[in-house]
């Protein structure tokens, strides 16, 4: 099970960064500014590895097919995730 787990992290780690390369055109390392630490291609990282840790969790898929189908929808629904969270934050500067 924790080979499972880890398996799925991995593959929805990679989907995080693949998904950061595909909307930037390149890999944005961190870096740290006055008010603000941006983490560049760590944040969909995380975001897609973790996603795929709740999902494996959740679901305890039964074969290796599985494991890789729900970790690369979970690293696809984190990118997603966090492109709608983007959305909403700068339609709401835009108001202001």
């Amino acid at each position: 099970m924790l080979n499972d787990i880890i398996f799925s992290m991995v593959i929805g780690g990679t989907v995080g960064i693949v998904g950061h390369v595909r909307k930037h055109g390149k890999i944005i390392m961190p870096r740290k500014t006055k008010r603000f630490i941006y983490l560049g291609f760590l944040e969909e990282l995380l975001l897609g590895a973790v996603s795929a840790l709740l999902i494996m969790i959740y679901t305890t898929p039964n074969s290796m097919v599985e494991t890789v189908f729900l970790s690369a929808l979970a690293g696809i629904s984190g990118d997603i995730i966090l492109t709608n969270f983007r959305s909403l934050t700068e339609n709401k500067e835009k108001e202001s």
